[in-house]
């Protein structure tokens, strides 16, 4: 295996799924199993990481009442902020850099979900994230029955407390942009047990290593 120390980049992987898929446990292993290995790497979230993140974050889990452009603007904002301060920082340092959610999740859930044109989120996707792409993303798959059952008792922000159809469109625009690059995505079974699921994301990884 290539040594990621002796790439000429660092390796941006994103964890994408619905609420409740287990994403952040997945981030949580990946991150820890880089460091057991001696592989620098960072650990990010959207939206938050960074302190407009964190503060946008914090403002929308408070429930407030707002439309559907502003819920994406302010996202919006949130990633511009993770991207400069630390995406592509950490990139340059040759890191591996592991980030629950990004632009998808914007798709998903502000598209498919909301209904806003896929053209004006690729247009504000773009502007935010200068067009940095990820080398690998992991889609944990779930019907959100089961998820909804995961969550049922931790309900910590506007998207968790939407119904059950809500949820539905995501998990099927998720799955709509995975398939429609194969190369890219990875979709993962998150009704297994998380060991299993880190076993494979883990030798995705080191095949994504060889690649770099």
């Amino acid at each position: 295996m290539k040594s990621l120390s002796a790439s000429k980049k660092g390796l941006f992987i994103v964890f994408e799924g619905v609420e409740g898929s287990g994403k952040s446990t997945q981030c949580r292993l990946l991150s820890e199993r880089l460091t057991l290995e001696g592989i620098s790497n960072i650990r990010l979230r959207e939206p938050g990481s960074t302190e407009t993140g964190e503060n946008i974050r914090a403002w929308l889990a408070g429930g407030s009442d707002i439309d559907r452009f502003s819920e994406l603007f302010l996202l919006s904002a949130a990633r511009s902020a993770l991207v400069k301060q630390k995406l592509k920082p950490s990139l340059v340092e040759k890191r591996v850099v592991v980030l629950d959610r990004y632009i998808y999740s914007t798709i998903a859930y502000q598209g498919f979900a909301r209904g806003i044109r896929r053209d004006i989120i690729d247009r504000i996707n773009g502007i935010a994230t200068e067009g940095l792409d990820p080398h690998k993303v992991f889609l944990l798959d779930v019907d959100p029955e089961i998820s909804f059952e995961r969550k049922k008792d931790n309900i910590s922000d506007r998207w968790e407390s939407e119904d059950i159809h809500f949820h539905r469109k995501v998990r099927n625009g998720y799955l709509s942009i995975a398939k429609g690059n194969p190369t890219l995505w990875e979709i993962l079974d998150a009704s297994s047990d998380e060991k299993s699921i880190h076993q494979l994301v883990w030798q995705s990884v080191l095949e994504l290593f060889d690649q770099i």
